[in-house]
């Protein structure tokens, strides 16, 4: 029995709309994070269906400054998986796919045309970069999805940028953002709780609610109910946010991030 719109809503929000999703909002409304994989493999064809819905994304004026790599060796899985802090589900997926943020690319044409391309040594373009394969990958996670796969994104990646540059074989001007599990799921997986849309949506102007507390108060409440369901640590959400990012340490390597997109060959300026 296929759950509705509305169903998903209220376990997304723990209350039910006030009017009526349409029903393509479903796919988007079950979207959940999936760890666990069946050992079945992904067909090429599944992948060129994720790739054209990627290539479907917007782009920034159309320069498409980002890659993506298929990792299925099982040793590079492995060893891609203690770079991104020993996660088990990276070195067991069927398939990762490595999205980059890559000028190389166009590099490499100027190089050609005996061009300048001194417009990527700014943050701008890094961001643009960044911003492309971001687009880029959600467009392929949807994709993926509507084929019956699940998907986990692995920002652990940027633990070790440079370790996993040299792993993936990446030219100067490249970065590995993130990386993408994918594979059929093992068990249905759960649908985690966001804040409510009044803590996110602001109209004309960005203002804070006088309310904003006692709602993340009761987001708190609702995700400290999801993981002891999930057997997991019931802290609240805030507390586990704010933990995530108390220091450097707390970034695990990635507060030395801008020193090595440097060396990958990101001046940043």
């Amino acid at each position: 029995m296929s759950v509705t719109p509305e169903q998903l809503w209220q376990t997304r929000y723990g209350l039910p709309p006030e009017h009526t999703p349409p029903a393509a909002l479903a796919a988007l409304l079950a979207h959940r994070s999936v760890r666990a994989y069946r050992s079945a493999p992904i067909a090429a064809t599944i992948v060129a269906d994720a790739l054209a819905a990627a290539q479907s994304a917007s782009t920034s004026s159309n320069l498409q400054a980002w890659s993506v790599i298929a990792v299925r060796e099982r040793e590079r899985l492995q060893r891609l998986a203690a770079l991104a802090g020993d996660q088990e589900h990276v070195a067991q997926a069927p398939l990762l796919l490595v999205w980059l943020a890559d000028w190389s690319r166009l590099r490499r044409m100027g190089a050609s045309a005996q061009q300048p391309t001194d417009g990527i040594d700014y943050l701008e373009a890094y961001t643009l970069a960044v911003i492309d394969a971001t687009l880029a990958a959600q467009n392929a996670a949807i994709a993926l999805e509507a084929q019956g796969l699940g998907i986990v994104y692995i920002g652990g990646l940027r633990n070790q940028p440079e370790a996993v540059a040299e792993e993936l074989a990446l030219p100067s001007d490249c970065f590995a953002v993130f990386g993408m599990c994918v594979g059929y799921p093992a068990s249905a997986g759960d649908i985690k709780p966001r804040l409510p849309q009044s803590l996110i949506l602001h109209q004309e102007q960005y203002q804070v609610r006088a309310d904003e507390g006692a709602q993340i108060a009761d987001y708190d409440q609702r995700m400290r109910a999801f993981q002891s369901y999930q057997g997991r640590s019931d802290r609240p959400w805030s507390s586990i946010a704010l933990h995530r990012m108390r220091d450097a340490a707390a970034l695990t390597g990635r507060h030395l991030l801008r020193q090595a997109l440097t060396r990958l060959g990101f001046r940043l300026l």
